[in-house]
């Protein structure tokens, strides 16, 4: 029995956790064992308890579903691409568009309807017959503009088109997978209207126009983000839209910071001030996921300053190089120690949370 409570037992508290759904913390029992609010036989019961608790294999089985769907839309495309003359195109065209209206009239007929709060599917297949259809949608579209050239050389209409029903049926349906590839669009959309279409052809990925259209991507999807939680419309989707925004903000700077040689320094400022103020967040909200990441752009941005300042700027190369390879080592040997600190900090802080 609890020492202050005894009408609470161990079993009392174990049955109020699951009900929680959190896991249950030994430390905090050995915490309460050393206080004397438990005895060593109830510590003993919950270490036993813990050992023997059921593993849950719910995100085994969604990846193997989802892992499953995608598997069928490559083995259409592999079907197609191999039957392609015996079949016919218009075939071909009848089949994707009437599976895909198959799963949008699915989907629609069994949704419960739009909100901006988070929307439980209405059974376990649901997520991936709309995760199908708007698969299919993509290959649909790709397929008219191959083979039929439907768009011409309006390229931003192809995607486009797509990417507001995509953006649409993420925000109905309350779908994250679907909300991903609808932002997926949105990035090749921009890129493509921006980007001058020369520069596509080359596959110049080092061009002004792309970088910027990146960074202002970036920044807009983290905006997004903020709004989603601020307005409180599909906050659940914040992650989501942070994730993406994070991503290619960092990497269109530090882009910018390798392409744009005139002004690197300014654009390591960037990529400095964004990823401390990411690394803020990440301590708050004890994400180490986000924690990794900055470091590992930050560590990317100053490794190449470092570089040129040194390799391009000093009169004495062999000297430069034997810093540089010291730095390799010791900096690579300070980033596993960092992230090592910050690891256990967040698990102890989350340990008692």
């Amino acid at each position: 029995m609890l020492g202050c409570t005894s009408f609470i037992t161990v079993e009392d508290m174990i049955s109020y956790t699951i009900n929680q759904q959190l896991m249950l913390q030994i430390p905090v029992f050995e915490q309460l064992y050393r206080d004397g609010a438990i005895d060593e036989q109830e510590l003993n019961r919950v270490k036993e308890h813990k050992k023997n608790a059921p593993v849950s294999v719910r995100s085994d089985l969604l990846f193997i579903l989802y892992l499953g769907i995608f598997c069928v839309v490559t083995a259409l495309g592999i079907l197609i691409y191999k039957n392609i003359e015996s079949i016919g195109h218009l075939a071909i065209t009848g089949l994707i568009a009437t599976t895909m209206a198959g799963c949008f009239w699915y989907c629609f007929n069994k949704a419960t309807g739009f909100s901006y709060q988070k929307v439980l599917p209405v059974n376990i297949w649901f997520d991936y017959v709309l995760l199908t259809g708007c698969l299919l949608l993509l290959i649909l579209v790709a397929y008219l503009q191959f083979q039929y050239n439907v768009f011409g050389n309006r390229y931003g209409l192809a995607t486009f088109l797509p990417m507001v029903i995509l953006f649409v049926a993420a925000y109905y349906f309350d779908h994250l997978g679907v909300l991903s590839l609808a932002i997926t669009n949105l990035a090749t959309w921009a890129g493509i209207v921006i980007t001058p279409s020369q520069l596509l052809l080359q596959n110049d990925f080092s061009s002004y126009p792309l970088i910027y259209s990146g960074i202002a991507l970036g920044v807009l999807l983290l905006v997004a983000a903020f709004l989603s939680v601020f307005k409180n419309m599909k906050a659940h989707f914040a992650f989501t839209y942070k994730n993406f925004g994070f991503h290619l903000l960092i990497i269109s700077l530090l882009a910018a910071e390798m392409v744009i040689d005139k002004w690197y320094l300014l654009w390591f400022l960037l990529v400095g001030a964004v990823c401390y103020f990411q690394f803020r967040q990440a301590i708050v909200r004890r994400s180490f996921y986000f924690l990794l990441m900055t470091t590992l752009y930050i560590y990317v941005g100053l490794s190449y300053v470092l570089f040129k300042v040194l390799l391009y700027s000093s009169a004495f190369q062999y000297a430069a190089f034997n810093l540089l390879f010291l730095y390799i080592i010791i900096s690579a040997v300070g980033l596993v120690m960092f992230l090592i600190r910050y690891n256990n900090l967040i698990k102890k802080y989350d340990s008692l949370s």
